[in-house]
């Protein structure tokens, strides 16, 4: 009998639990070599679909007998068609990824961060296949979110889940890598929307301005407050929960540093960016949890499959906080950026509501890898 396809959930769970996975990619080489399913325990295998139409049993010896084989492709068309091919030559331990690697790219996977003070708690989002990381802070039945993508249904059910109303929500910056579903989630569930002004690049919605000291409570126990913070963007903020976390945004990551370029501005970002790395979160507590918004590949997960770190362990083992001379961090950020992220200046329209494209194009814009760092 034929295995079930896996769902993304599955998957995400398989890896966070650090289980062995296989997978046998069969999408181009350079699609595969651009963004690919990573985890501490995956092997993977890149068989373009020609290849393995023309000589399937060539591919059965390459396959491990003792595992399963997990068929990916962009959308779970191809990989449907791949896991007949095997079939026939007689391998019945594959399945494959319903609906692919966009599928993949837009999985919410909630893991808690710890408790808060007041007896509440705080969460993070693992969109594992696209880098993204989102929040949610819930205290005496009040939620903020913080950092939400598109796929607000999770953040919605999320609360609902936990008994929880969501009375604010927060953008930490104007995002370019990625399609924000602040404004919206913001609108769904008649909650207050927080944005940097410095940001307001011409958005088309009205906002709460999110500046350095805005504070807000949860459930009048919780505070959040505003800590400015550009760098990223002129307007990133970074917000500080329960005087326990620090979220950075696209500021700081376990093993990078946010890109100053993605509105063109990298010349003239990169001595703010220095300057809150250097200078503002150092004046911060050094006992502060960093929680990012996005993550770079899987090595920055902890064992319970959260991403953080203390900021003062930042300081110790990320070498792009330790380059002394300002020059140099010039010519290490600025001569070293990633290519940019797909549709960005799109994005950036989508976000800040001067255009809104169907779901269709949404998802084409974000397949891809985030491309944040430095």
């Amino acid at each position: 009998m034929a295995l079930e396809p896996i769902n993304s959930k599955e998957l995400a769970q398989k890896i966070l639990a650090s289980e062995n996975v296989f997978l046998l990619d069969i999408r181009k080489e350079e699609d595969y070599q651009d963004w690919s399913i990573e985890g501490r325990n995956v092997s993977s295998l890149n068989i373009p679909y020609k290849q393995l139409e023309k000589n399937p049993e060539a591919i059965k010896a390459q396959l491990p007998e003792d595992q399963t084989v997990y068929v990916i492709c962009a959308r779970g068309i191809s990989s449907q068609k791949g896991v007949e091919l095997l079939e026939k030559e007689g391998i019945k331990n594959v399945t494959y990824l319903e609906g692919g690697m966009t599928a993949w790219s837009e999985h919410l996977e909630p893991v808690k961060i710890g408790d808060l003070s007041s007896g509440g708690e705080l969460y993070q989002f693992l969109r594992i296949g696209k880098g993204c990381l989102s929040y949610m802070a819930i205290a005496d039945g009040e939620a903020a979110v913080i950092d939400p993508t598109r796929m607000t249904e999770t953040f919605e059910r999320f609360a609902e889940e936990k008994n929880a109303t969501i009375k604010y929500v927060f953008d930490t910056h104007l995002h370019a890598d990625h399609i924000s579903g602040g404004k919206k989630l913001a609108e769904q569930t008649d909650a207050d929307y927080y944005f940097p002004p410095q940001d307001d690049e011409g958005l088309t919605f009205g906002y709460k301005k999110l500046e350095d000291g805005t504070r807000i409570s949860i459930g009048g126990t919780t505070d959040i407050s505003a800590f400015y913070s550009p760098g990223h963007t002129i307007g990133s903020t970074s917000l500080i929960v329960d005087g326990k976390y620090l979220m950075t945004g696209d500021i700081l990551f376990i093993e990078s540093i946010g890109r100053p370029d993605l509105a063109g501005q990298a010349d003239k970002w990169v001595n703010d960016l220095r300057s809150t790395l250097y200078d503002r979160y150092q004046s911060l507590s050094q006992e502060l949890i960093v929680l990012p918004s996005h993550f770079g590949d899987m090595k920055e997960f902890k064992e319970d499959g959260t991403v953080q770190a203390k900021l003062e362990n930042l300081y110790q083992k990320n070498d792009r906080l330790n380059v002394d001379d300002a020059e140099e961090f010039r010519h290490m950020v600025t001569d070293n950026l990633p290519p940019q992220p797909n549709s960005h200046e799109e994005i950036r329209k989508i976000n800040m509501g001067q255009t809104d494209p169907d779901e269709k194009e949404k998802r084409e814009m974000e397949v891809g890898p985030n491309r944040c760092a430095v």
